[in-house]
């Protein structure tokens, strides 16, 4: 039996379309027995935050950047013909037509095989984020850490 074959994905955009492409990629790796991790920096962090709102202790920047910022999901817009909002219920629409796992549905995917997920602990400090606004089941954790499981990597993506 050969050695565990790891899969890497840095995740910085929160684009619909590239967070779907990522989970994608990682329960087709995890499928194939690769031990996976997606590590969520800047605007990708966004595709790990609650839908709802949660009252949390923050200054004016933070309290700004929770407002400006898609809370979860199914509120990304995408990276090409977002049409004012329109674009992501247009392409989920079509998702729908043609059977293709919807987003929430991947990231569940991904949670019951095993990917680790995690949150870059300085961009949930930068963005004024608490714990407490992201979704259950996300490790926090330094670029030292996603270093750690990308040393010994086959395949190392940035999305």
């Amino acid at each position: 039996m050969g050695e565990q074959k790891k899969t890497t994905i840095i995740l910085f955009s929160g684009d619909y379309d590239k967070v779907m492409a990522a989970y994608i990629i990682a329960n087709g790796a995890a499928a194939y027995d690769h031990e996976v991790t997606i590590f969520h920096t800047f605007w990708g962090l966004n595709a790990l935050r609650k839908d709802e709102p949660i009252q949390a202790d923050k200054g004016f920047i933070e309290k700004m950047f929770a407002k400006m910022m898609p809370r979860g999901e199914n509120k990304l817009g995408l990276s090409k013909m977002n049409y004012a909002g329109f674009g992501p219920k247009m392409i989920k629409d079509v998702m729908k037509k043609h059977n293709a796992m919807p987003l929430p549905d991947l990231i569940e995917m991904a949670k019951e095989q095993d990917v680790k997920l995690v949150a870059c602990q300085m961009t949930v400090d930068l963005f004024g984020l608490t714990q407490e606004e992201i979704m259950e089941g996300v490790e926090f954790a330094g670029v030292a850490a996603y270093l750690a499981d990308a040393e010994n990597g086959n395949v190392n993506l940035f999305i």
